[in-house]
């Protein structure tokens, strides 16, 4: 079985967080809410806690973690691709209409 290096943290979330640096073109692993063990290649060098893409996420979608909006996708990225501030812009969305 191959070492989980990453974290989902909710299943609404299209990251995973490394839990150690994991070097471009080794495996992703990460077990998801229902235990099962998934896996996919990182296409850059990301560095621990970073996020990473395990969907396609097309270009001003948003990029969801902990179940939450965290920012919008300033281009399309590929599952695999490091999700930080080059590629990410951060929104912050209107809390007064959510009372």
């Amino acid at each position: 079985m191959q070492e989980i290096n990453a974290v989902l943290i909710s299943k609404e979330d299209n990251v995973v967080v490394a839990r150690e640096k994991i070097e471009k073109n080794n495996d992703v692993v990460y077990m998801d809410l229902d235990g099962k063990i998934n896996s996919f290649k990182a296409i850059n060098d990301i560095k621990i806690y970073h996020k990473i893409a395990r969907n396609e996420i097309k270009k001003d979608a948003h990029i969801v973690k902990y179940g939450e909006h965290i920012g919008v996708a300033s281009e399309d990225i590929h599952i695999g691709n490091h999700v930080h501030e080059h590629n990410v812009i951060g929104v912050r969305e209107n809390l007064d209409e959510l009372v």
